[in-house]
């Protein structure tokens, strides 16, 4: 039997909404819906005011197979997940080992993951349903702390981006920049950021780094607010590998921080090391869309007075 996974922002009253639509299209085919176990219960949890009607018989019903995130992953062909980018990359967490492809609804702001829109809901699910879309591969980030004496303290990935940041906004951290094993630059600052394609138009590129368009196999260096007269944005490869290292004279402990969730002290001597993983995730696209546009819609950029080549269809 098909099944597919259903996550959604579970605080927010249009996504529980929408959870209703998708339950209904998947109940019309005859394929189960799957919920991981942890937002069942932040679902029964919530007020019954913030519930739509019948969702929670719904969700009781033999419909829908309520089951922990591990399992969820090994059991589904697909994942809808209605909500903004935020909601994408918690779902992402859960999928990614076992390569399954995600779709988002976006409900959120600006979103760059997230494609469909919630007015065309029914339709995205039965294309979803019909196998009519085409997957997008993305790169993401193999992230390894260090301590001082080189040993592993922990190892983790991220979609957008691993940020070190100085703990303590009223001071500094200072750290040596390394590239494929040698000495680039050292500096004081507020924090250094390793970043995806992907991640290239959420903090980094509120950071000042360029926007990388999402098939270009590489990564980005962005130092943050740093006290140097070289700490530009770095542009590196796929064979490369960024280490940052805080320096043992340190005072002041930083923290990591992957994909904005997941959070790593950091202290004097530690190294954090970056590449781009062999390991991807997967996105459902329905549409060609070119990511120029993309950028035009989602930044509503000023396009007034471009005319193009003649002949070229817009």
């Amino acid at each position: 039997m098909r099944r597919f996974l259903l996550y959604v922002h579970s605080g927010r009253a249009s996504a529980l909404t929408a959870m209703l639509t998708v339950l209904a299209e998947l109940g019309n085919r005859g394929v189960r819906a799957v919920i991981i176990d942890e937002q069942y219960d932040e679902i029964r949890s919530a007020p019954a005011s913030a519930l739509p009607p019948t969702l929670l018989d719904i969700l009781d019903s033999e419909e829908v197979d309520v089951v922990d995130a591990v399992s969820a992953a090994d059991m589904v062909e697909l994942g809808i997940v209605l909500g903004g980018d935020g909601t994408i990359l918690r779902a992402l967490e859960v999928v990614r080992a076992a390569g399954v492809p995600v779709h988002g609804v976006n409900l959120g702001h600006v979103g760059f993951l997230a494609e469909s829109e919630v007015a065309e809901l029914s339709t995205t699910v039965r294309r979803l349903l019909d196998v009519d879309y085409e997957i997008e591969e993305r790169a993401t980030l193999d992230i390894v702390v260090r301590d001082s004496a080189d040993h592993v303290l922990h190892t983790d990935w991220a979609l957008n981006d691993a940020s070190l940041e100085k703990a303590d906004r009223q001071k500094m951290i200072y750290v040596v920049i390394e590239i494929d094993g040698r000495p680039v630059s050292s500096f004081g600052c507020d924090g250094v950021l390793l970043s995806s394609p992907t991640g290239s138009t959420a903090y980094g590129f509120s950071a000042g780094g360029p926007i990388v368009w999402p098939e270009v196999d590489a990564f980005l260096l962005v130092p943050l607010a740093a006290h140097a007269l070289f700490a530009r944005p770095l542009v590196l490869g796929r064979s490369s590998e960024a280490a940052i290292e805080m320096t043992i004279d340190n005072r002041d402990d930083g923290v990591l921080t992957l994909d904005g969730r997941r959070v790593v002290d950091i202290h004097a001597g530690t190294r954090i090391e970056g590449r781009l993983s062999p390991r991807s995730v997967r996105l459902v696209r329905l549409k060609n869309t070119p990511f120029a546009d993309r950028l035009v819609e989602k930044f509503q950029l000023p396009v007034v007075g471009w005319r193009g080549r003649v002949g070229r269809q817009v």
